[in-house]
């Protein structure tokens, strides 16, 4: 009964990996490649935190 009301950890990752997903998009856009692959790499760590939850 409790347990409906907590958050899921899980959604709250996908949601800041898409956040991070958009920035890197944004920043290769306007050819900034080392902030691309720096989001890009933030955002595939928390992918592989999510795979292990």
């Amino acid at each position: 009964m409790f347990g409906l009301f907590k958050k899921d950890p899980k959604k709250a990752l996908e949601k800041e990996r898409a956040v991070l997903l958009e920035q890197a998009m944004k920043a290769q856009r306007n050819g900034d490649i080392r902030t691309y692959s720096e989001l890009s790499e933030k955002a595939e760590a928390l992918f592989k935190q999510i795979q292990s939850l």
